[in-house]
């Protein structure tokens, strides 16, 4: 475990606790000057938004134009760099593919956090209380991010079925974000997000070195697995089928096209009875005749026999 000498993790433990996020800043010595602002002309965007989307099929609009200059401005720093267009022709370069992944990274990380939209958990509660027994319940978090979606249902997979049975696969673009799902150790205030007694029974509290964070048990690890996949290109010959793939809070980032091919190349991966949940924000009307709603957010494959 990355968390040394961790004990059990309860609510009472973490009450009265202060949260200080000043701990990613420093004072700036005196004399220092702050490196000078570049900016992102407008034909410098469409060429960082052409990239993104031919690499991992993302539509930025102009409202994200902002973010890509905030985002990549470090990087400019890191090599000094006066222009984005000097950037842009260092990670088109093929011979960057580093740089290119850090890009990638850097642009494609988003907003995540244990147990979101609850109502999908309800209702894989209730589809494990049907599962076929003797079959493993498989399920893929194809948008993983930093692991926390994986990991909130592998906690409650272990409620339903203990610890065996069961395995996840966390996918994801970034390697950033890879990394922090497999070190499952995360700031102590995310744990707030969790229920209790889930804290009490699948969390670690970190302490000395590690105090102000929390881990995942590693009887939860050893059922979950992660790897690197693009959605915008061919999925790994060696996923398997699953019961429940999550798509979620992904696609509002792809144009209609890109929707309707990543989620007919998921949808090759589900079992016959199994089901695709997306983010309540999102919708695959008109997008796929492979499915069929069940509920809003949460659907299933179409038989043969069904209309289309």
């Amino acid at each position: 475990m990355s968390i040394l000498n961790a004990v059990k993790l309860g609510v009472k433990a973490l009450a009265g606790v202060i949260f200080d996020d000043t701990d990613t800043f420093t004072d700036v010595p005196s004399g220092v000057a702050y490196a000078q602002i570049v900016p992102l002309t407008d034909k410098e965007f469409s060429g960082f938004q052409k990239l993104i989307y031919e690499w991992a099929g993302i539509y930025m609009n102009a409202t994200k134009k902002a973010l890509v200059s905030g985002r990549l401005m470090k990087r400019l720093r890191h090599y000094n760099f006066s222009t984005f267009t000097q950037y842009f022709d260092l990670v088109k370069d093929g011979k960057n593919a580093d740089e290119k992944q850090i890009m990638i990274n850097l642009l494609t990380t988003n907003e995540t956090y244990f147990f979101r939209e609850p109502k999908h958990f309800d209702y894989l509660r209730e589809k494990i209380k049907l599962r076929k027994q003797g079959e493993t319940f498989r399920v893929w978090s194809a948008a993983a991010s930093s692991g926390q979606e994986a990991y909130s249902v592998a906690m409650l997979l272990a409620e339903e079925m203990g610890f065996s049975g069961w395995e996840i696969i966390g996918s994801d673009i970034s390697e950033h974000t890879l990394r922090i799902a497999l070190g499952a150790t995360y700031p102590i205030e995310q744990s707030a997000q969790i229920p209790e007694e889930y804290l009490k029974n699948y969390c670690l509290k970190g302490v000395n070195a590690s105090e102000g964070k929390f881990c995942i048990r590693p009887e939860i690890l050893r059922n979950v697995n992660f790897m690197r996949v693009n959605l915008n290109e061919e999925m790994p010959k060696n996923l398997g089928l699953f019961d429940v793939i999550f798509l979620r809070n992904v696609m509002i980032y792809f144009d209609r096209q890109t929707r309707q091919h990543v989620v007919e190349r998921l949808a090759k991966f589900l079992k016959p009875m199994g089901n695709l949940v997306i983010g309540h924000a999102e919708s695959l009307h008109g997008i796929t005749d492979k499915l069929k709603a069940l509920k809003p957010t949460i659907y299933a494959v179409r038989t043969d026999t069904e209309s289309r």
